[in-house]
């Protein structure tokens, strides 16, 4: 019988000491289907409590998809790039919370893939509750890409799990000057 209880006991410690880290994820529920994101708090630490913190204080109640980035739409732009753009948008007066600090790509080791969450931002250390997900690899995004004038790049910090054909669904809906004529109105929680 001891026998019996040092091998559940074995057991159980190992199946302690070898549980995985799981990451956060969120689901972004919009009328043309649900997009899930898994966020990695142990690479861009700032960047994701930051994020959590607009998610958990139901803070993004009002938000949605407001802006299209295709290749179309950006005449004037040497340097093109591919993404939707959410949050409370441009014109919110004030943000909740202070701007953070910018993660870079360098520093996380993150890149800007498809289907990467990356913080919007004007100037590094502006970012707040504004968001974006790449629709295909969009290198000039990461740390020394020259999408903006400073080379520092944006703060990605997580990935699409499921839901990718709704982004590219949404990223086709019209716009005008790349901002959608109808915005995509959107909830974001935890998944359970």
């Amino acid at each position: 019988m001891r026998t019996f209880y040092i091998f559940l006991f074995s057991i159980l410690l190992f199946s302690c000491t070898n549980q995985t880290n799981i990451n956060p994820q969120i689901e972004i529920k919009t009328e043309l289907g649900t997009i899930i994101v898994e966020l990695f708090p142990e690479k861009a630490p700032v960047t994701c409590e930051n994020f959590l913190k607009y998610v958990d204080g139901k803070l993004l109640s009002e938000a949605s998809f407001y802006r299209t980035v295709t290749m179309a739409n950006q005449p004037n732009n040497n340097i093109k790039i591919e993404v939707i753009q959410g949050g409370l948008g441009f014109d919110v007066e004030e943000s909740a919370y202070p701007p953070i600090q910018l993660e870079t790509t360098k520093t996380t080791g993150l890149k800007h893939l498809d289907g990467t969450i990356s913080m919007a931002r004007a100037e590094p250390g502006t970012a707040s509750s504004e968001f974006f997900i790449c629709i295909g690899n969009q290198p000039e995004l990461d740390y020394g890409g020259m999408r903006n004038n400073d080379g520092q790049g944006f703060a990605a910090f997580g990935q699409v799990i499921k839901g990718m054909d709704i982004v590219q669904k949404i990223q086709k809906l019209p716009n005008h000057e790349q901002f959608f004529i109808n915005p995509i109105s959107i909830t974001i929680s935890r998944t359970e």
